[in-house]
């Protein structure tokens, strides 16, 4: 049964010509095309498509692997001392350029940095990763490094729209209109994090608490700090308000992308789900290109997000290397590739986000699933 994500034309989600084939474990799929087309079981086409992937890999440069990423990480921090010295203006336009460049700076390593980290993407080296790790995710994100890599990499990737675990349930707070959830909660998210955090240490070692409480403490000490006797605000308020507003810049895109890229498309249940590569085809979207998000979030949580989720190790460039290959590859085996805009998913959510954010996603009537 074909099977369409909610959206215009430009969703390209259909599901065509699925049917039940031999009998297969674990709750597979397989996609049955014309009579005379033999499709090959999950895992072939997984190791088919891996193979294309890693010889792209092997034939890269380690700037392509890791330098790419790397130097935009570098040349943010080298932006944070004219934006901290921009703070000091009086003149309007140059203050906002100060508040412009931190928010994207804050973003870009709080967001691709992290997301980068929590995947060992920076480095091949593991001793070298944790160190990233501890970097990117406690002290410039204020969250802590073993709940972060389990809830994104263990759950949202391992169960990727699966109902009750990857199913990105924890960005709904059906209590919200749609106009304040998608309009003006992000402001919040700011604070919302650390306090998240928080909470989440119940569930860590208390080795790993202390060291997340410690970043966390110094990484906002040093942004206030910094605020007071670099920039010259002269009250703690006004900093503090200063803090919020940059941490906060990019906070709706932020929040968007992370329910336009998996809400709304089909969702399975941990018992009759299709294998990696149709689960990832079916359940991931792709937005267009943008010069801004891509800097400061990375072309894998952006326009390469299938890739990403197929390929998670690899770094934003790689992912937008690969990309002609995967989408290549998944139309020609007639799997979904799913791509929209920004504007069409927007106006998407506006429209049904009492069926898409508050109530319970339906499961995909997919043949082999329900």
């Amino acid at each position: 049964r074909s099977t369409t994500a909610p959206g215009d034309s430009r969703t390209d989600v259909m599901a065509e010509g699925w049917e039940r084939g031999p009998a297969l474990s674990d709750g597979d799929v397989t996609p049955g095309g014309a009579p005379q087309r033999a499709w090959k079981p999950e895992e072939a086409l997984m190791t088919e498509l891996s193979e294309l992937v890693q010889k792209v890999v092997k034939n890269s440069s380690w700037w392509e692997r890791h330098g790419v990423d790397i130097s935009i990480l570098a040349c943010s921090f080298l932006l944070l001392p004219a934006g901290f010295l921009c703070l000091r203006s009086v003149q309007a336009i140059t203050f906002l350029a100060g508040v412009l460049i931190l928010g994207v700076v804050h973003h870009t390593l709080t967001v691709k940095g992290s997301h980068l980290a929590s995947h060992n993407a920076l480095t091949e080296s593991k001793s070298w990763g944790k160190v990233w790790a501890i970097f990117f995710i406690e002290l410039c994100s204020a969250f802590t490094v073993e709940q972060a890599t389990y809830n994104h990499v263990k759950i949202h990737h391992g169960y990727t729209n699966i109902i009750g675990l990857g199913d990105s349930s924890t960005w709904k707070l059906p209590f919200l209109n749609r106009y304040v959830y998608m309009f003006i909660a992000p402001l919040a998210v700011p604070i919302l994090t650390p306090l998240v955090a928080l909470d989440l240490l119940r569930n860590v070692e208390w080795e790993a608490a202390l060291r997340t409480l410690c970043c966390m403490f110094l990484g906002f000490y040093c942004h206030y700090w910094l605020l007071l006797h670099v920039s010259g605000f002269q009250s703690p308020w006004s900093a503090l308000l200063c803090m919020l507003l940059t941490r906060s810049l990019l906070a709706h895109p932020y929040i968007h992308v992370n329910i336009f890229q998996h809400i709304g498309l089909p969702m399975f249940t941990a018992d009759r789900k299709p294998k990696r590569i149709h689960l990832m085809s079916l359940g991931v979207l792709n937005l267009p290109r943008n010069a801004l998000l891509d800097w400061s979030f990375g072309h894998s949580l952006i326009s390469c997000h299938v890739e990403h989720h197929l390929f998670p190790s690899l770094s934003d460039n790689m992912c937008l290397k690969i990309k002609p290959i995967v989408s290549q590859y998944l139309k020609q085996k007639k799997l979904p590739y799913n791509e929209d805009t920004y504007s069409s998913r927007l106006w998407l959510f506006l429209q049904r986000y009492e069926e898409l954010m508050v109530h319970a996603p339906p499961i995909t009537e997919l043949v082999g699933i329900q």
